[in-house]
Order: C-alpha cells, then sequence, then structure tokens
C-alpha cells in the first residue's frame, strides 16, 4: 500500500514535470499568436493546453479494459483524428500554394496559403486540422470519461470553435467573397452536422 502510494505520488510528479515542460514548448510555439487575443493562434494555444492536460489526466487508463464501450468509443475518435489531419495537411500542402507574404500572427508555414483549397476533406468542413484536435480531446476524455476530463473536454472544445471564428475573420480578410461563400456550401468540424 505505501509503495503504491509513492509510485502514485512520483507519477503524479512526472505528470506535473510533463505538464510544464510541454506547456513551455507550447507557448514558445505560440509566442507571436499570444502577443494579439484578435488571432486564432492565441486561442489555440488553450486548446492544445487544455488537450495536453486531459491527456496527463486519462494517460494511466490509455489501454484499461480495452473492450469496454467508452474504450471502443474512444479509439473510434482517435481513429477518426488521423483521419482529418493527415489529409488535411497533405492538401493544404499540395494545393494550397504557401505564400511566406502573409504575415498574419499563428500562421505555420504550410497555413500560409494563397488559393482557398475547398476539395478533399474540405469541401465538407472548412477546418479539419481542429476537428481532428476536437475528435482528439474527445476521444481521450473518452479513456475515463470523469467530471474533471469533461470540463477539459469542454475548455478545448470551446477554445478552439474561437480559433476557428477567428480564423474565419482572417481568411474573409485574406481571401474575401470567396471564403464567405465557401462558408456558406461547408460546415466547420463535422460534416453535414456542425
Amino acid at each position: 500500500m505505501v509503495i503504491r502510494q509513492a509510485i502514485d505520488r512520483m507519477s503524479l510528479q512526472i505528470k506535473i514535470i510533463i505538464l510544464c515542460v510541454a506547456s513551455i514548448g507550447i507557448a514558445w510555439i505560440s509566442r507571436s499568436s499570444l502577443r494579439d487575443i484578435r488571432s486564432h493562434g492565441f486561442y489555440r494555444f488553450f486548446a492544445w493546453e487544455a488537450i495536453l492536460a486531459l491527456i496527463l489526466l486519462n494517460v494511466d487508463h490509455w489501454f484499461y479494459q480495452p473492450f469496454r464501450i467508452n474504450q471502443l468509443f474512444s479509439w473510434s475518435l482517435l481513429i477518426t483524428s488521423l483521419f482529418l489531419v493527415i489529409p488535411g495537411i497533405q492538401l493544404l500542402h499540395k494545393a494550397g500554394k504557401q505564400d511566406n507574404r502573409r504575415s498574419e500572427p499563428g500562421l505555420y508555414d504550410f497555413e500560409k496559403t494563397s488559393e482557398l483549397v475547398t476539395t478533399g476533406i474540405y469541401g465538407y468542413i472548412r477546418h479539419p486540422l481542429y476537428s481532428s484536435l476536437l475528435f482528439l480531446g474527445w476521444g481521450v476524455f473518452f479513456k475515463l470519461p470523469s467530471w474533471v476530463g469533461g470540463v477539459l473536454a469542454g475548455l478545448a472544445t470551446l477554445f478552439l470553435w474561437l480559433t476557428a471564428r477567428n480564423e474565419e475573420v482572417e481568411n474573409i480578410a485574406y481571401f474575401g467573397s470567396a471564403y464567405q461563400d465557401y462558408m456558406h456550401k461547408t460546415r466547420m468540424f463535422i460534416p453535414f452536422l456542425f
């Protein structure tokens, strides 16, 4: 019993260290965005932080009772997350025609597109990369549902929605009415629903 408590305390200390180190890394990556509350990257930082905390909260239960309904649902969400992020990034590279003259804060090089991408997954949803984070967050939540995990997953969802809304303002400013037309034809995160 004493040994188990010592291991649990050490595990908690390791998780706190990982949270601190990873948070410093995320803050460094997001440093230009964190200076501008109107930047989509400002809110993306907080979504990443909530997902990181959620992962650390549930990491001990990642493979616990793998055939329980919550675990099966979790894995389906996590796999969906991969099926969104991989083609999303590939399409941005292939069809987006990067333009490094775009200087909006928070844009990574692969996001600095000069062409509006509306094919593939982008023909159904406007933000497959944020959608993948949404599925990732809820997939991790269902590893071991709890009220703390629910709060973190809810915060991640809120910050991803704020990220997408702010990015849409930036995209309208850059692409103009073409982006507004695109918004009317697609959903934000989930095809045909939301």
